[in-house]
């Protein structure tokens, strides 16, 4: 069984919103067994979806609709697509009960369009909508599934898990499933990574490895095909330790949403460190991201941005000698405003950030120049020297996930202290 993905609206044509609801739909399909060959996004225009739906309908089984399901005039895909399967069009009186009860409830005056979210074509499955308006659509005509979905994210997500996963899995019940899991790596770059696995790569056959280059990381998809979810885990499960065993050190954690914050707030709870930072280049980013995980606040007590010099030398204690001498962007710099942080808030780890993010070079030092230090309780604090682009921001994100891989690292080695 194969799908194929429509994407409706012309703001995705003139690429006013990324189309994040086919990369969605394609990683579900393909944990249920269904083959995705092709994604078509089309404008909201009558002719032209009508074309897309002709040429779907020859060369897929199920066509997924994504938008078009609104109170608006240029939201016309169930219109579209009833009048091209002839059939009609009915009200589905829960949604519109909802409907009208939404603007009751928020006291607004409801406009008469607003009736079009409850519209289905007659005879389909009501899908229902838990976090917007507009039903979606479960249709079955001449041997081809048709399932109608909202644009928004948030809508057509809940309702994909919630009432169509159901209906396709029954669907494929009798199929072999696909299973995929996904390594998330940091400090290897994609050609070097593909390089160690090679021989993994040219041999493999079930599960099967991919390699993506992502935003300064990169990750590794494994699937696999079998009778059952067990099966497919266990296959999984083998190609994982053989993975691990060649490119362990820069794996970080499992799935396709872990992210290095995540990981390293992990470790400091279920260890009970507590890590302070003081930020130079990178302006507070590396506490921003860390105070994004929540559950963090008996192990995240507080940092400094000291930005400029003078704050360096006032606040942070940074040495007047040590700036004359060797310079805020230097190993003796990061490794005294790790100290004097860590000192200063009471805390186990204290890590720092100095260098020259860009675009251009400062003192005949070129851009993307970065010391990071870690001092850390009962041990020699370390600096460590980077070189990264001339992409400001990039240099300050890239800056701050080393600085993560760095307290992960660091906090794998070091022994718990919970009592």
């Amino acid at each position: 069984m194969n799908a194929e993905i429509i994407a409706v609206g012309t703001e995705l044509l003139l690429g006013q919103i990324v189309n994040s609801n086919a990369s969605y739909l394609s990683k579900e399909l393909a944990l249920l067994g269904i083959d995705v060959f092709n994604h078509t996004v089309v404008g909201d225009n009558d002719k032209r979806m009508r074309e897309a739906v002709k040429i779907a309908e020859e060369r897929a089984d199920i066509l997924i609709f994504s938008g078009g399901l609104g109170p608006t005039q240029d939201d016309m895909t169930k219109q579209v697509l009833a009048d091209h399967l002839g059939l009609p069009l009915a009200v589905d009186k829960a949604t519109e009960q909802k409907v009208v009860q939404y603007h009751a409830d928020m006291e607004r005056e409801m406009s008469e369009n607003n009736r079009l979210q409850a519209v289905v074509i007659e005879g389909a499955t009501v899908l229902k909508n838990e976090t917007g308006l507009a039903a979606g659509m479960y249709v079955e005509h001449e041997g081809k599934k048709y399932i109608l979905l909202p644009g928004p994210p948030n809508e057509l997500q809940p309702m994909f898990d919630n009432e169509v996963r159901p209906i396709l899995a029954k669907l494929t019940e009798d199929s072999d499933q696909l299973v995929s899991r996904v390594l998330r790596l940091f400090g290897i770059g994609e050609s070097q990574l593909a390089a160690q696995l090679e021989t993994i790569i040219d041999t493999q056959t079930n599960p099967t490895i991919a390699t993506y280059a992502e935003e300064n990381e990169v990750s590794i998809r494994i699937t696999a095909k079998g009778q059952d979810q067990d099966q497919c885990n266990q296959l999984i499960d083998q190609m994982e330790k053989q993975v691990r065993d060649i490119v362990g050190d820069y794996i970080y954690g499992v799935g396709s949403e872990t992210s290095l914050a995540q990981v390293v707030r992990d470790l400091l709870v279920n260890k009970d460190y507590r890590l302070t930072a003081a930020e130079s280049l990178t302006g507070g980013l590396f506490q921003s991201s860390l105070v994004n995980i929540p559950g963090l606040s008996l192990n995240f007590i507080g940092g400094l941005v000291s930005y400029s010099e003078g704050i360096k030398e006032s606040v942070l204690g940074v040495s007047e000698e040590t700036i004359e001498q060797y310079g805020v962007v230097s190993s003796e710099c990061a490794e005294e405003m790790a100290d004097k942080v860590k000192e200063m808030f009471d805390a186990d780890i204290g890590i720092s950030f100095t260098g020259y993010a860009g675009p251009k070079e400062v003192d005949g030092d070129k851009a993307g120049i970065v010391w990071i230090g870690l001092a850390v309780t009962g041990r020699e604090t370390q600096t460590y020297y980077y070189h990264f682009g001339k992409d400001r921001n990039g240099n300050r994100k890239r800056s701050v996930l080393t600085g993560f891989d760095l307290v992960r690292r660091l906090l794998l080695e070091l022994p718990s202290q919970k009592k």
